[in-house]
């Protein structure tokens, strides 16, 4: 024991830290939450090395004051204010009845397309994402609306389950998107910046999920009638209902892009207005009460996993685990375009162990500054960075593309967290058949990845265009 005890003594920062994160994983791969895998591994590695520094008891009061100071100063930035502001705006719009105005006019006015009610849901899961920025709770949400609609013109139930927990993934872009103010925090990037980044990659995700659903419908027999004998007058009659929607997204614009107000501000007005809409149609204390414990509920459990990483990250820090690591992917003998590709597909096989937010907090601290070093560091002109984009705007171009990736995850196995609530909330569709349902909608994420890679003028023109890229 004294020979182990001196040999990790002896042991430098970066073995410390291989350790320390091998243990962690293994944690999360036996089931520990990924708050509690990651706030134990941390302040155990920070214990780890300041013990041998300072000795055990010194090094223990050391560990325990960063442990105890990290969370708090981190997390009371103003700009993760914005999360439960982000999900109330949703949580409210559900209970004021407005997701169902939402559905409504997306099918009279899509509906009419081959496989009609799938593209519709994509749409209106869309038009919900960009007020609510939380997957589990669009996908929960239409789990309830558009699923027994579908079910009722005799969709197929496993089709059904999946649009729906697919379109929810749509939430990781579209804004107000909690990940991606997650991944601005992280990564020490502006917030607006990466909203309005979003817009136009989340658009052309939707689209693509709109085409598979008319392509299904094309190729496969009995798939699904479309719906039609809208006039036009029943069309324009079912927007007024979801015009609260539109007008948050807007209000979201406006602030970020003409400079009226901060995104906190934005979701702030955003949230006032939807509760305003709320009353005017007649919901109860108890729905409003509903919709703000269901928030805490939710911000609570994100705003765990932040804490538990952040110590994790702090003790990344010290073992100096971030400069090896982009040191050892620059000096890889193969394309950095390449590299992207294996560190996404890295991605891909975490996810299936990992919830988006716990992965990218996780991975980030690390992987970041070895893309950056890749495209050839922060100053960098796109004309000479190996990915065709400046020093900031890889910041955002990768930001967008780690999210949709780390968002594909919640539609794999074997966690796929919107499959499973998919399941919780229609009981006659099995876990299984939500999975499978989602099986085209993976290959359509891969697709819109791989445009977003080869077209990164889609992710940064907004940005370019209000002077942020």
């Amino acid at each position: 024991m004294s020979q182990l005890l001196e040999t990790m003594a002896n042991m430098d920062n970066i073995e410390i830290g291989l350790w320390v994160s091998g243990a962690m994983l293994v944690f999360v791969i036996l089931g520990v939450r990924v708050a509690f895998a990651a706030a134990i591994a941390g302040f155990l590695g920070l214990l780890w090395i300041f013990s041998a520094k300072l000795g055990f008891e010194r090094g223990f009061m050391v560990a325990l004051k960063m442990a105890g100071t990290i969370p708090h100063s981190k997390v009371s930035s103003l700009a993760l204010s914005l999360i439960p502001t982000f999900i109330l705006i949703g949580f409210l719009a559900y209970h004021a009845g407005l997701t169902k105005s939402l559905f409504e006019a997306a099918k009279r006015w899509v509906g009419w397309l081959p496989g009609g009610m799938g593209v519709a849901t994509v749409f209106s899961t869309a038009g919900f994402a960009a007020v609510s920025g939380a997957s589990v709770a669009t996908s929960a949400v239409f789990a309830r609306i558009a699923v027994p609609e579908m079910l009722k013109l005799g969709y197929d139930k496993r089709f059904a389950a999946g649009v729906v927990a697919a379109g929810g993934t749509l939430a990781s872009l579209i804004p107000p998107s909690a990940i991606l103010v997650i991944y601005a925090i992280i990564v020490e990037q502006d917030v607006g910046a990466l909203l309005m980044a979003g817009f136009i990659p989340g658009f052309v995700s939707a689209l693509i999920y709109g085409g598979l659903v008319v392509l299904l419908a094309v190729t496969r027999k009995n798939f699904g009638p479309p719906v039609r004998g809208y006039t036009w007058k029943q069309r324009f009659e079912s927007l007024p209902g979801a015009m609260p929607i539109f007008f948050v997204v807007a209000i979201i614009m406006i602030c970020i892009y003409g400079g009226v107000g901060t995104p906190t501000e934005a979701g702030s007005l955003g949230a006032t207005v939807i509760l305003a809409v709320a009353l005017y149609h007649g919901s109860r204390w108890k729905e409003i009460k509903s919709s703000l414990m269901e928030t805490a509920k939710l911000s609570a459990m994100i705003f765990a996993i932040i804490w538990g990483v952040l110590i994790y990250v702090r003790f990344l820090g010290f073992a100096d685990l971030p400069s090896a690591f982009s040191d050892w992917i620059v000096s890889l003998e193969q394309s950095p375009m390449l590299t992207l590709l294996l560190i996404l597909c890295a991605y891909a096989v975490l996810g299936m162990f990992m919830d988006a937010i716990g992965m990218l907090l996780l991975t980030l601290p690390v992987v970041y500054p070895a893309i950056i070093a890749l495209n050839g560091g922060v100053d960098v002109a796109a004309a000479d960075s190996a990915f065709g984009v400046s020093g900031v705007g890889c910041a955002i171009w990768f930001g967008i593309i780690v999210v949709k990736m780390a968002e594909l995850c919640l539609i794999t196995p074997p966690i796929g967290l919107n499959c499973f609530v998919v399941a919780g909330v229609r009981p006659e569709c099995s876990v299984q058949d939500v999975f499978r349902g989602c099986t085209p909608f993976f290959v359509a994420d891969v697709v819109t990845i791989a445009v977003l890679i080869a077209f990164p003028g889609i992710v940064l023109w907004l940005p370019n265009l209000i002077g942020y890229a």
